[in-house]
């Protein structure tokens, strides 16, 4: 109970930030199918129910596979697109319809004692899409095999207006009346960027965008991604990245790569302040930045432990708010996660680095490092020549990192007379 308890105050911001804002989900047919996929609805159900608005886009591959395959069809594909001669149309459209019907049962179910218990949706759509055909590229003609012209953006917000939840289907309609076989990631990428929807929300087979030597990357900036497409070539995973590069530099503020196969990806992505998939947003998700008096509580809640445990100097809430300009701090989603403070000794050329402090959780990945660059920075526009740090607990850190030993005879006047005999703190010094 403990931890339900934590998650649920920890997922509150989210919960709150969340509320009214546009998702676009992006589900491919393979995800329709895998077990877990009852899971994902009643995790979209939970998103409605905490007044996100959600635009649904399917995908259909592997069910118009089974169907070409039923019917001794041969299918053709140039540049991994399908073409959609005639035949391929008609099943095309059975497959989509079939899927669209059992989607939307599944989003009609009131099952007691689960998570749609009493739940009550509305799922609507419609011609909301209008296409155009790919038409001849390199001499193949694609027949009908189109692409995304226009979105109806004010069809969608009335209906997600009426807390409907919309489900788009990789079909397009022509002004003629043509129908054109649609890419999902197409679709969700320009419903997102025409919507101007907070998020698209694009799920896979894997966790997220998976680097080479096997490791999540976890967040990206759409500039980074041309790297990794080139890293990636042509697969499924390359296409979810570019479609999620596409939809931020469209606008869309954030676009997460999830899990269709993982339990709960969806929630942990969206409501814990690491995620769980991958992340691609123009704005930093972590950045080094000065402190400011709105802080101070966050600072508390990092410095505290550390200070019970004798590692930091205490230091009061008002003597915090005074020196709050001392302080450079990591923040995370609105948390602050490490901090440092330069503090410049008075009548001298030197400056000491204080409370060098990192969250727990997250003493891997190199914050020390940055705060300690960004203090000698401060330290050198303010024309200071050596920095000093005292330390009980860190000393090999700050040698491996250029710092040498030093004593309290080294000390400027000013701090020498302040140096705390009972604590015993190791001296070290580093000429800038």
């Amino acid at each position: 109970m403990p931890e339900y308890v934590n998650w649920l105050r920890h997922a509150s911001p989210y919960i709150n930030a969340h509320r009214d804002c546009t998702f676009v989900v992006m589900l491919p047919g393979d995800g329709v199918e895998h077990p877990n996929f009852g899971n994902i609805v009643h995790d979209l159900v939970l998103l409605h129910s905490l007044g996100v608005r959600l635009v649904l886009v399917h995908g259909s591959r592997p069910q118009i596979e089974t169907r070409l395959a039923a019917r001794g069809l041969t299918p053709h594909y140039h540049h991994g697109m399908r073409i959609t001669d005639a035949a391929t149309l008609e099943c095309v459209i059975d497959a989509v319809g079939q899927l669209r019907i059992a989607i939307e049962a599944r989003l009609s179910m009131d099952m007691a004692s689960s998570p749609m218990q009493g739940s009550r949706l509305r799922v609507a759509g419609g011609n909301l899409v209008t296409a155009r055909p790919i038409g001849v590229l390199e001499g193949v003609d694609y027949h009908h095999t189109g692409e995304v012209r226009r979105v109806d953006r004010k069809g969608i917000n009335r209906l997600l207006d009426e807390r409907s939840i919309v489900l788009l289907s990789p079909l397009g309609y022509s002004p003629t009346g043509e129908i054109f076989n649609l890419a999902c990631e197409d679709v969700a990428t320009r419903a997102a960027i025409d919507l101007g929807a907070d998020k698209l929300l694009l799920f896979g087979a894997d966790l997220g965008l998976i680097d080479e030597n096997g490791r999540l990357v976890r967040e990206l900036r759409p500039q980074q991604v041309p790297a990794h497409l080139q890293r990636l070539g042509a697969n499924y995973q390359a296409e979810l990245l570019d479609a999620a590069a596409e939809a931020c530099r469209g606008g869309v503020g954030r676009s997460h790569i999830v899990s269709y196969a993982e339990d709960g990806a969806l929630l942990t992505e969206l409501f814990t302040r690491d995620g769980g998939g991958t992340l691609v947003a123009q704005e930093q998700f972590e950045v080094v930045r000065e402190a400011a008096i709105e802080d101070v509580g966050g600072l508390l809640d990092l410095i505290s432990p550390l200070e019970e445990q004798g590692i930091l100097v205490r230091r009061s809430r008002e003597v915090l708010e005074r020196e709050i300009e001392q302080f450079s701090v990591v923040e995370r989603e609105g948390m602050i996660i490490a901090c440092a403070a330069l503090y410049q000794i008075a009548d001298s050329d030197a400056g000491e680095l204080a409370c060098l402090a990192v969250n727990p959780e997250y003493r891997h990945g190199g914050r020390g490092d940055e705060l300690l660059e960004r203090i000698e920075t401060r330290a050198r526009a303010q024309g200071l020549k050596t920095l000093f740090v005292l330390t009980t607990r860190t000393a090999h850190w700050f040698r491996e990192r250029g710092f040498v030993p030093s004593s309290v005879e080294r000390l400027p006047s000013a701090r020498a007379s302040l140096y705390n005999y009972q604590r015993n703190s190791k001296i070290f010094e580093k000429t800038l």
